[in-house]
């Protein structure tokens, strides 16, 4: 059955993406099985889409609930299920921000983000960052910094310069006034998981806010407590004037959201910018369900105190180890990077039922469920230090 099965999306599905060899049917919280009934701790989900938990229950009871009313409403009319995301959502988000504009995907908050930039600003061309991600469509893609998902596809629609990343004494040379934007991710994650320094982000504030050019936050994977605040800018200390998020947010279905400072307003003209289904009333009811876990179970203050301990072991126990380079990240956004590429052991970890990803090339990505215990957090690093050891 696994081997029909992979055979059949190998033959007819389209591949883009390194397959593994394994089937997973079902998921519940912080674990998945595959089709033989094997059970792995998901330190993968879906690229960090899965950090409030597989099947939820608070978010599957809000699908349920919203199935038997309607499926879809086009942003054309007035719907519950959004006014009730839309209220549960501006909980967590300070008071500097007004507005939010409803996408399907992370890419496409950043998209939007980059619209809105030219639209305020009137100026064309972006800043961005050597080894940043922000997305495979066309716009994302013109500030990715990786050169390898760029290649095939240039020349590119905008013009973006990249600098390197934490580079504090290069900022006040690269932000010129002739910026639409700087688009940044606080914790770079597809780049090697590379938390920013702190004087980093102070420096590009400055700079932008002195220069009257406006400041992106690419939080689809930082932002929702992955990194123990509601929004890793707020860790930081540092806000930004428009900033992007995505993933998680809706439990699984797919949504991003792009939010902009009080002061911007509306933005855009009616007929200026659109999607068929943002704002889907399905993904709004498990969105809202989303926030309201992230609130009433202290996720942020809980990926604080987990992510410390995890990071801490993973240091401890592994940094000795030949292979490692260092231990790094924030939160449970976290990478070991290695002196090696890092693909090789993602198999050997599957066999002791851990899912993880590679970002950089290097570096082995943890991305877990706020939900995991202690005993995942051994899993964790006993599955790492044999792989690494062998």
């Amino acid at each position: 059955m696994m081997e029909e099965l992979m055979g059949f999306e190998d033959q007819y599905l389209a591949r883009y993406y390194t397959k593994r060899r394994i089937v997973i049917v079902r998921g519940s919280m912080q674990y998945v099985w595959d089709s033989n009934g094997n059970k792995y701790l998901d330190a993968h989900t879906g690229f960090g889409v899965a950090f409030l938990g597989h099947r939820n229950p608070r978010v599957v009871e809000a699908i349920k609930e919203q199935l038997d009313k309607i499926l879809t409403v086009p942003l054309t009319f007035y719907n519950d299920a959004r006014a009730s995301f839309i209220r549960e959502f501006m909980r967590i988000v300070p008071n500097t921000y007004g507005k939010v504009f409803l996408q399907n995907s992370g890419t496409e908050a950043v998209e939007v983000a980059l619209k809105i930039a030219r639209k305020i600003s009137k100026r064309a061309e972006f800043l961005a960052f050597m080894n940043s991600f922000h997305g495979r469509t066309l716009g994302a893609l013109s500030v990715t910094g990786n050169e390898k998902y760029r290649r095939a596809f240039e020349p590119l629609p905008y013009r973006v310069r990249f600098a390197p990343f934490n580079a504090v004494d290069q900022v006040d040379k690269l932000v010129t006034e002739d910026l639409a934007a700087v688009i940044v991710e606080p914790v770079q994650g597809e780049g090697g998981v590379n938390p920013a320094r702190p004087e980093f982000l102070r420096a590009l504030r400055q700079v932008t806010s002195e220069r009257n050019v406006l400041l992106i936050f690419d939080e689809v994977q930082t932002g929702f407590g992955r990194t123990g605040y509601y929004w890793a800018f707020q860790g930081y200390g540092v806000e930004p004037d428009i900033f992007t998020a995505g993933k998680s947010i809706a439990g699984g279905l797919p949504i991003g959201v792009t939010v902009v400072r009080r002061e911007f307003g509306d933005v855009f003209e009616p007929g200026e910018h659109g999607s068929t289904f943002a704002g889907n009333p399905l993904v709004m009811a498990a969105a809202r369900a989303g926030v309201e876990v992230l609130i009433s179970e202290n996720v942020p203050e809980r990926v604080r105190y987990m992510g410390e301990k995890l990071l801490r072991e993973l240091s401890d126990e592994l940094s000795g180890l030949k292979p490692v380079l260092r231990v790094k990240g924030m939160g449970f956004m976290l990478g070991v990077e290695l002196k090696k590429r890092a693909d090789p052991y993602l198999d050997p970890l599957i066999g002791m039922g851990l899912l993880a990803s590679v970002a950089g090339g290097t570096t082995i990505r943890l991305l877990p469920p706020y939900c995991i215990t202690d005993d995942d957090v051994g899993l964790i690093i006993q599955s790492l230090r044999k792989s690494l050891v062998e």
